[in-house]
């Protein structure tokens, strides 16, 4: 047989009948999405919720909402962190395409696309995506509301620490640093002598000094791998009985963890109450929603404790070693604190720690990690969360298609193709093993027959 060869100066062809294109048979999991997408009304939902953005007569026909949402999910789902790179991916993609509605002869919408759209819809429009989404989930049996996780990560923001300016001057880092140098003596510094001066310098790094000129929402904040980097805070409350992601809110990174509590408690409370408007999804829940929070030993002090008890939320928060406590004329918060004690002590406060955990960090790894968010492409609060919040969603559908289909996420296949190769090698293992122990039982069976006991004994 001859070697083919490439031609690279091929004429391309003028006309392509539609029936002559191959079509591909689409991604297994996007087809079911769709199905389960379009079987519970997502398509009418979100077109009715954002017709107030939009002429009814005027302008030319713009992107769907359905497909807006959809790109938003996909970069969840095949893990892309930028529009840019949703858009592309799209673009490239005929399972996406078929995933999106496009034909061949469609182009796919542009980053820029997905920039004017988010900024024209508001942030009440994607929570409320999200909370039709827990309304699903809760129609599946996959929300309860009783017994909530909570717990915080850090997330890179687009800005660079090399563009903080002081917050009283406008004074770059650099030309603080030669001021300083200038002060001290050294007329024309050096990158070494500005190292020098720079090290030796106590809080050099305070939010109170410095800000970035084109996000002030990012702070200086020390992330998961040790390095000081401008982030935000992303903050969870779980199910901790089906794993679902009930709230999400985004604060500043400075901000303690006792102080961020109270904001995701409020978000929770709003958000259940939203899901129990779909009497189906009402049904599911459980008779007493936010009862109990279950945190690390960073959400302990007297006033997040003190709080919680007075609205009547049972707390299970890991206590740091305090040595002994002085609760003089502090009775309320003692009573907080040591009911707290007794609940971690015992043997269900023990599992619900152990619980949380794992079912906490999980989805951080689904939807920061994998999901391709841990560095955001966007700047601001609002338009971080409008991001955010579709993404978190595209964690829940995942819940939801996992146990309607046994797959999460598009990826998993291919983890099941390693999975069923390497069952077929084990049970091939199996049957050889098993051969092996026929063929030698049979042999020793047939030496028994042949030779009389005494000389088999001899």
């Amino acid at each position: 047989m001859a070697m083919g060869k490439r031609n690279s100066e091929r004429q391309v062809e003028l006309w392509v009948a539609t029936t002559a294109v191959a079509e591909p048979p689409g991604h297994p999991f996007y087809r079911r999405l769709n199905g389960l997408l379009a079987q519970n009304g997502f398509d009418p939902f979100v077109e009715g919720l954002c017709q107030k953005f939009y002429h009814e007569e005027l302008g030319r026909p713009g992107i769907p909402p359905g497909v807006y949402f959809r790109l938003l999910l996909i970069g969840y789902f095949e893990g892309i962190d930028s529009e840019r790179g949703i858009a592309w991916r799209c673009a490239d993609s005929l399972t996406l395409r078929q995933f999106l509605g496009y034909d061949l002869t469609e182009a796919t919408p542009d980053h820029s696309s997905l920039t004017r759209i988010r900024q024209r819809m508001d942030l009440e429009t994607h929570e409320a995506v999200f909370t039709w989404v827990l309304q699903a989930l809760a129609r599946g049996g996959l929300l309860k509301g009783k017994t909530l996780g909570i717990d915080a990560t850090t997330l890179e923001a687009n800005a660079a620490m090399r563009s903080i300016v002081r917050r009283d001057t406008k004074e770059s880092y650099t030309s603080f640093l030669t001021g300083l140098a200038a002060a001290s003596g050294i007329a024309t510094p050096t990158r070494e002598d500005l190292a020098k001066i720079d090290k030796g310098r106590k809080n050099k790094a305070s939010n109170q000094d410095w800000e970035h000129p084109h996000d002030p929402d990012a702070k200086i904040a020390k992330m998961k791998d040790g390095r000081t980097h401008l982030a935000h805070k992303a903050e969870h409350a779980v199910d901790l009985q089906t794993q679902a992601i009930v709230a999400v809110t985004l604060q500043p990174a400075d901000r303690g963890d006792p102080e961020s509590l109270d904001d995701t408690l409020s978000v929770t409370m709003e958000t259940l109450a939203a899901v129990a408007t779909d009497p189906a999804a009402a049904d599911q829940l459980a008779d007493e929603v936010l009862a109990e929070t279950v945190t690390d030993k960073g959400y302990h002090s007297n006033e997040a404790l003190t709080g919680q008890r007075r609205v009547g939320i049972r707390t299970y928060c890991s206590e740091p070693e305090r040595g002994r406590r002085d609760w003089q004329d502090r009775s309320e918060e003692q009573a907080a604190v040591y009911a707290n004690r007794r609940r971690i002590r015992g043997r269900r406060g023990k599992r619900l720690l152990r619980r949380r955990g794992e079912l906490l960090e999980r989805p951080f790894a689904h939807c920061y990690d994998t999901g391709g968010m841990r560095r955001t492409h966007l700047r601001g609060h609002g338009n971080i969360l409008k991001r955010l919040l579709v993404h978190v969603a595209g964690f829940n559908l995942g819940l939801l298609m996992r146990k309607l289909f046994g797959l999460g996420k598009p990826r998993t296949l291919q983890g099941l193709s390693g999975i069923l190769l390497a069952l077929v090698s084990a049970l091939r293992a199996l049957v050889m093993a098993l051969e092996r122990l026929w063929r030698g039982w049979h042999r020793c069976r047939r030496v028994r027959t042949c030779y009389p006991a005494a000389m088999l004994v001899a």
